[in-house]
C-alpha cells in the first residue's frame, strides 16, 4: 500500500501545501492545500475523506474538491470525522453561506457528501483497509490515524500536543513509520503550549515515551514554513531521545513523498 504525501506543512507559502495524505487511490487522510495537486481524475477516485479535526489547514481544499468532482461522481464522498468536527463543518463550512450544503444536494436522497461519525479508538475499514483513530490532543477535538499496511502501521499523530494514551496505544503496534507534528521551534515554545502543538524539546520528550525494543523511521510534519530549518536543526541537536533512537532516525516530510506500507 503507499501513502501519498499531498501536504505536510503548517502554513502556505510557495511549495508548501497544508496537511494531506492520499491512501490508496480512493481514500484521503486531511484535506489540506495539498489536494489541489491532484488531477481531476485522481480527485474523482476519492470516495472516502477522514479528517483528524475541524482546523481550517486540514479541511481547506475539501468544498473545493468536491465542487470540483460532483459532476464526475455517482455516488456521495464519505466524510469521517469526530462528532465535534461534523458539528464544526455543519455550522461554520456547508452552511450555505460559506458554501452550500452538499449534504443535502443534489438531494438529500443523493447528496455530494455523506457524514459518518467515528469515536477516538474506532477501527474503520473501507474496502479492505483499516485505519484507527487514535487519541490527540488539541484545542478542538481531534484525533491521530493509523493505517495499516502489509509490513505494519503507518501511524499519524495529527496535531497534538503531549499524549500519553497516543504512545499507550503506538507502543502496542508494529509500527512500520511514524508522521509526528513539530510546528513550532523552541524559540515559539511558549506559543507551543497554548496551542497544544510540539516543539523539539516536547518532541523529544514524546519521543522518549517509545518502547525502546522498537525502532522505525520517524518523519517531522507541520512545520511553520518560516521555521522549518530552525525546526529541523533544533532537531538534529537533540541530545538522544529513547534507548537506540537517535536525532539522526528523526527525517523532515516533504510533498511529494509516498511511504510503502
Amino acid at each position: 500500500m503507499q501513502i501519498r504525501v499531498l501536504g505536510c506543512s503548517g502554513a502556505i507559502a510557495k511549495d508548501c501545501r497544508t496537511t494531506s495524505f492520499l491512501v490508496g487511490d480512493s481514500i484521503l487522510i486531511d484535506a489540506g492545500t495539498g489536494v489541489g495537486d491532484l488531477t481531476l481524475e485522481e480527485m474523482g477516485r476519492i470516495d472516502h475523506v477522514l479528517l483528524t479535526h475541524s482546523h481550517l489547514d486540514h479541511i481547506a481544499a475539501l468544498p473545493l474538491m468536491l465542487d470540483s468532482v460532483s459532476s464526475l461522481r455517482r455516488s456521495p464522498v464519505q466524510v469521517h470525522a469526530l462528532p465535534a468536527t461534523i458539528e464544526a463543518l455543519q455550522a461554520h463550512v456547508f452552511n450555505n453561506i460559506i458554501w452550500p450544503d452538499f449534504s443535502a444536494i443534489p438531494s438529500q436522497a443523493a447528496p455530494f457528501l455523506r457524514y459518518q461519525p467515528f469515536e477516538t479508538g474506532d477501527l474503520i475499514a473501507i474496502d479492505g483497509t483499516e485505519i484507527e483513530a487514535l487519541p490527540a490532543r488539541h484545542t478542538v477535538p481531534a484525533v491521530g490515524f493509523a493505517v495499516r499496511g502489509h509490513t505494519g502501521w503507518w501511524v499519524f499523530s495529527g496535531d497534538t500536543e503531549r499524549n500519553q494514551p497516543f504512545w499507550d496505544r503506538v507502543n502496542a503496534m508494529p509500527v512500520s513509520y511514524l508522521v509526528i507534528e513539530t510546528a513550532f521551534s523552541n524559540r515559539e515554545r511558549e506559543l507551543a503550549r497554548r496551542s497544544l502543538h510540539l516543539s523539539p524539546d516536547t518532541l523529544a520528550q514524546e519521543l522518549a515515551h517509545i518502547d525502546p525494543a522498537n525502532r522505525y523511521p520517524i518523519y517531522i510534519t507541520h512545520t511553520k514554513p518560516s521555521e522549518t530549518e530552525l525546526i529541523m536543526e533544533e532537531i538534529r541537536r537533540l541530545d538522544g531521545i529513547s534507548g537506540s533512537l537517535h536525532p539522526h532516525d528523526i527525517r523532515w516530510l516533504g510533498a511529494g513523498q509516498a511511504l510503502e506500507v
